[in-house]
């Protein structure tokens, strides 16, 4: 594990990163999902895709790197930016889970994976809209032991600033980010994901002109399965068509 300290916004981020193949010239970057770190992503693809230099990051806020403001997604592109310039490296490969693929799908990289990524918004289930509408009816109230009681798994134990920056990314439509996008992309996902269902894939496939889509077996970390098939079709992709 190595650190590294960034300046964005005037704060200080230290950001806990590993290298695989750190000998290698191209860069594969690896980006974890909401809740997650670095450690599942090294667990999955640390020993594939041996002609990359890894960079397993953990992003702000998550794993052993800190965050002491509320961010948006667009801010977290942003602070990886800078993170790489400190690296001195430039990724061929961006990859992304969840979350993860939001921010990768900003990096504009030459070869986009997304994995189950987040960004198309879907319809909340009836339970989730009841929670919504109580915690908004008894806000004024001032009961706000409500709304804790109600807060999403994903944020369970996050400061203040991690669950305001929940808040920011957790419904966020990037639909027009995924459109503009000029990587080649490659667009894994879990058949039976209920984080990020199928036919959001689908249609973050279709909203990127130079895309393929592969559903394969598995819930929202299938990836961890697949982890081979996704490498070979990497090195088919992205090498062979040189995206």
């Amino acid at each position: 594990m190595a650190l590294k300290e960034i300046t964005y916004k005037a704060q200080t981020f230290t950001l806990s990163y590993e290298l695989v193949n750190p000998t290698q010239e191209k860069v594969l970057l690896v980006l974890h999902g909401w809740g997650s770190n670095k450690e599942i992503m090294k667990q999955a693809f640390g020993k594939t895709l041996p002609q990359y230099k890894h960079i397993y990051l953990d992003m702000p806020g998550f794993g052993k790197s800190n965050n002491d403001m509320v961010l948006t997604t667009e801010d977290y592109g942003h602070i990886v930016q800078l993170f790489l310039e400190a690296l001195g490296v430039t990724p061929t490969i961006a990859m992304g889970h969840s979350f993860g693929g939001k921010v990768s799908t900003l990096l504009n990289t030459p070869c986009l994976v997304l994995l189950s990524s987040a960004g198309v918004v879907t319809e909340k289930p009836w339970s989730v809209k009841l929670k919504i509408a109580t915690v908004k009816f008894l806000k004024p109230l001032g009961m706000t032991f409500i709304r804790d009681m109600f807060k999403s798994k994903d944020v369970e134990n996050m400061s203040h600033e991690m669950y305001e920056t929940f808040k920011n990314v957790v419904d966020e439509d990037f639909e027009d980010f995924f459109a503009k996008s000029k990587s080649k992309a490659l667009c894994f996902w879990g058949k039976e994901d209920t984080a990020t269902p199928l036919y959001t894939g689908e249609k973050i496939a279709g909203l990127i002109a130079n895309s393929q889509f592969y559903p394969l077996e598995g819930d929202h970390f299938f990836f961890l399965q697949h982890k081979d098939f996704i490498a070979q079709t990497i090195t088919a992709q992205c090498e062979e068509h040189e995206c």
